[in-house]
């Protein structure tokens, strides 16, 4: 079966017959403004280089690489074939802090760009680099809540990480045992997909820190590594509540002040067989990423998918081939060829 992608464009091919009366009017005022010089049989040998037959052949080559090359931009199928495709990947689980103290400044400068921000700015960068990888997104503070299961949707994960805000969670707290427990139960079953948790934390507030080693351990056992980017500054910075306002603790009267814990951080990372990045390092993505490379990529899914087998290239290459051999033809007589008579006269006796 033949078909076109975009079937509307071959109405330009009824602009051919225009061309070629144009053409031909064209050479109609040639003929009749030679006439005002003469009459032609007298003109030709003044003109002995002028070929008749040339000019006609030419506009025929190139009415015919115009219809080829409205024809190939119409796209012309030529019948549907089976194409299978085999996509293949590792399973992520981001898991990312939502504590009050995310809410610091994630520089010394208590007045520089939040935590949060910083995070949801280092994943939507990292997302975009997941090619045909499945992830998923959890929220933790006091507790881990899941938000996205794991899924190839990246358009649902930027959507859903954009929508965390802190301010919003009441248990607080960063239980990180509690959100690497569940993402080791977030991902799927099929033991040959290599998974990776990637933890987003500043690694403070931690009741027990035993617990968190224990969840580690226990993940690295099922061959999942986890990573850890940093979030904050080791200077001490207060945690703003809106309006000028900073977190007071209620002991002391004092603003509570926060710090990135990358002593911890980095202990996370070592047990889980991943790596600790400061999300302020420049190189960041490009050292988590190359991480990531080393998880086992797995054949996710395989798609069998009828597609249109694609003529454009042939009618483009015909449309080519014809162009230039219009470009070596001509307008005056070949040399050679007006030295042959094919046609002679028989003398009379």
């Amino acid at each position: 079966m033949f078909s076109f992608a975009y079937p509307n464009l071959l109405l330009l091919l009824l602009l051919l017959p225009a061309f070629v009366l144009l053409y031909a009017w064209a050479r109609f005022v040639r003929r009749r403004m030679l006439r005002k010089f003469g009459k032609p049989e007298v003109l030709a040998p003044l003109m002995p280089e002028v070929s008749p037959y040339k000019p006609p052949l030419k506009i025929t080559l190139e009415m015919i690489a115009l219809a080829l090359l409205v024809i190939a931009f119409a796209r012309p199928w030529g019948g549907v074939k089976d194409e299978k495709t085999t996509k293949e990947g590792i399973e992520v689980v981001i898991a990312v802090d939502a504590s009050n103290s995310m809410l610091a400044s994630s520089t010394a400068d208590p007045e520089g760009i939040d935590r949060m921000r910083t995070a949801k700015l280092t994943l939507e960068k990292l997302i975009n680099r997941l090619d045909n990888d499945r992830v998923g997104l959890i929220v933790y503070a006091g507790d881990a809540y899941t938000l996205i299961p794991v899924t190839n949707d990246y358009v649902s994960a930027k959507m859903f990480l954009n929508s965390i805000d802190p301010s919003q969670i009441e248990n607080q707290g960063t239980n990180i045992a509690s959100a690497i427990d569940l993402a080791t139960k977030s991902f799927s079953e099929h033991k040959r997909i290599g998974k990776a948790i990637i933890l987003l934390t500043d690694a403070e507030e931690l009741d027990d820190s035993n617990s968190v080693m224990d969840a580690t351990k226990n993940a690295a056992k099922n061959d999942i590594q986890i990573d850890v980017v940093g979030l904050g500054s080791p200077t001490p910075v207060p945690i703003p509540t809106g309006r000028g306002q900073y977190l007071v603790d209620p002991d002391t009267g004092e603003p509570v002040r926060t710090v990135l814990n990358e002593d911890l951080a980095a202990e996370i990372a070592k047990a889980g067989h991943g790596i600790y990045v400061n999300a302020s390092n420049r190189d960041a993505l490009n050292e988590l990423g190359k991480q990531l490379s080393t998880v086992k990529k797995t054949a996710l899914e395989s798609s069998l998918s009828a597609v249109h087998d694609e003529l454009f290239a042939i009618f483009a290459w015909i449309a080519l081939a014809v162009m230039v051999i219009d470009i070596f033809i001509l307008d005056r007589k070949i040399s050679w060829l007006d030295k042959i008579t094919f046609f002679k006269k028989e003398e009379k006796a």
